[in-house]
C-alpha cells in the first residue's frame, strides 16, 4: 500500500466513521438516559435523509438541514409520549417489539410516499469539489463537511450533557426519578425530550448521509445493522465508547476495501506455505477487500467474546 492511498484511506474512515457516530450517538443517548434499545432509530435515520431530499427542493439544502433533523425530532417525541411511554410499563421486550414493528411501518410509508428506487438527493454545488489534494488524489468537500458537523456535534453533546442545567437534570432523572420528581421536574417529559432529541440526531445523520451516499428505503437495514455493531462494540450506552467504536469501524472498512492481499498472500510474507491442497483453500486465497462488509461483525464477535460490556461499556441491562 503506497503512502497516498493510506493517507486517504485513513481520512475516508474518520469520515465515514464520524458519520457512524452521528447515527449512534441518537441511539446511545436514548439507551442511556432510558434504557430502551430504539430498534426503529434507522428508521428515523432513513427520514431525516428523505425528509432532507424533499425539503431540499422546495426551500434549499441549508434550511433542511434545520428543519428535517427538528420535524423528525417531533416525530419522535410524539412516538415515546403516544406509544413507548404506554408499553413502557411492561418491560423491555414489548418496548423492543414495539420499535421493531415501527421500523417497518416507516419503511413501508416511505416506500408508499416516495416509491423503493433511490430518490436524486445530492449535497448543494458549494459542498460539492475537492476540499484538499494529498499527492494525486482529491479528497471530497464533502466528507471534510461531515467531519466538521460530526465534531461540533460532538462538543455540543458533551456540553449539553456535562454542562448544562437540563443534562444534569436527565441524568439525575435516570437514577433517582422519584426525588427528580420531587424537585417539581417532570420526568415522563424530561425522557419524552431525549427520545425526541436522540430521533433528531438520527435525522441529521440521515440529511447529511443520504445527500453524501444514497437516499433509498434499505438504507435503514443497512445502517440499522452498522449501527447496532457499533453500541455493542463501544459498549451499551456510553457515548465515548460508542465514538472509539465508530472511528474503529470507519478504518476498519475504508482500509479493508483498498487491500487486494489474501490471507495466502500475509503467510506467505511469513514463510508459511499453503497449498491447493490445503484444506478449505478457497477461504484463504479470498482478498482482504472480498470480505471487507464482515468484518465489522466479526469485531463484534471478537469483542462479545473478550469483553462482553463493550469497550467502555458500565450497563448491565
Amino acid at each position: 500500500m503506497t503512502l497516498e492511498l493510506a493517507l486517504i484511506s485513513l481520512l475516508n474512515g474518520i469520515s465515514y466513521g464520524l458519520l457512524l457516530f452521528m447515527l449512534a450517538s441518537g441511539l446511545t443517548l436514548i439507551f442511556s438516559m432510558m434504557g430502551v434499545l430504539n430498534f426503529a432509530h434507522a428508521s428515523f435515520y432513513m427520514l431525516g435523509a428523505y425528509f432532507g431530499y424533499q425539503l431540499s427542493q422546495w426551500f434549499g439544502f441549508w434550511p433542511a438541514l434545520v428543519i428535517a433533523p427538528v420535524v423528525v425530532g417531533v416525530l419522535g417525541a410524539l412516538v415515546e409520549r403516544w406509544g413507548l411511554r404506554r408499553v413502557h410499563k411492561w418491560g423491555h421486550v414489548p418496548e423492543l417489539l414495539f420499535t421493531f414493528g415501527l421500523s417497518f411501518i416507516i419503511v413501508e410509508l416511505v416506500q408508499v410516499i416516495w416509491g423503493r428506487p433511490p430518490v436524486p438527493n445530492a449535497l448543494p454545488p458549494e459542498l460539492q469539489g475537492t476540499l484538499f489534494t494529498i499527492f494525486s488524489t482529491n479528497f471530497p468537500l464533502s466528507r471534510g463537511f461531515i467531519m466538521l458537523v460530526a465534531v461540533l456535534m460532538l462538543v455540543a453533546l458533551w456540553l449539553v450533557i456535562t454542562r448544562s442545567r437540563i443534562g444534569l437534570v436527565i441524568q439525575a432523572a435516570l437514577t433517582n426519578p422519584q426525588q427528580v420528581e420531587a424537585l417539581g421536574h417532570n420526568v415522563p417529559r424530561v425522557f419524552m425530550l431525549v427520545f425526541g432529541a436522540g430521533s433528531a440526531l438520527a435525522g441529521l445523520a440521515g440529511v447529511i448521509g443520504g445527500a453524501v451516499y444514497v437516499t433509498e428505503p434499505a438504507m435503514a437495514s443497512t445502517a440499522g445493522a452498522i449501527i447496532f455493531v457499533v453500541i455493542v462494540v463501544g459498549g451499551m450506552g456510553s457515548l465515548s465508547g460508542a465514538f472509539i467504536a465508530s472511528l474503529l469501524i470507519g478504518l476498519i472498512d475504508s482500509f479493508a476495501k483498498v487491500i487486494d492481499d489474501s490471507l495466502v498472500d500475509g503467510l506467505a510474507a511469513l514463510g508459511v506455505s499453503i497449498t491447493p491442497q490445503t484444506p478449505l483453500y478457497s477461504v484463504w486465497t479470498l482478498k482482504v477487500s472480498q470480505v471487507a462488509p464482515v468484518l465489522p461483525f466479526l469485531l463484534l464477535v471478537i469483542v462479545l467474546i473478550v469483553r462482553p460490556k463493550g469497550l467502555l461499556g458500565t450497563r448491565e441491562d
